[in-house]
């Protein structure tokens, strides 16, 4: 079994998330300033170095203003 946070489908989500991000001309100081984190925060989880729980993950797409559901359908 691969850890989910090195697979395929991790990668897609996080790629997801990025452009999403991207798509709103946001950057990631600007998206860590709505979650009230770092900069670093960000650019750790698009990395891929920093995993995110269920609950950061909605409070993610919510800053962004998309729909968690939305991400969950891209990978399943």
């Amino acid at each position: 079994m691969t850890l989910s946070i090195n697979s395929k489908d991790a990668e897609t989500l996080l790629a997801w998330l990025k452009d999403q991000r991207q798509s709103r001309g946001m950057s990631m100081r600007e998206l860590g300033d709505l979650l009230g984190v770092p900069h670093s925060f960000v650019q750790k989880v698009e990395s891929g170095e920093r995993r995110l729980d269920v609950v950061e993950y909605v409070w993610y797409c919510k800053a962004l203003g998309i729909s968690p559901m939305d991400g969950i359908r891209k990978i399943s």
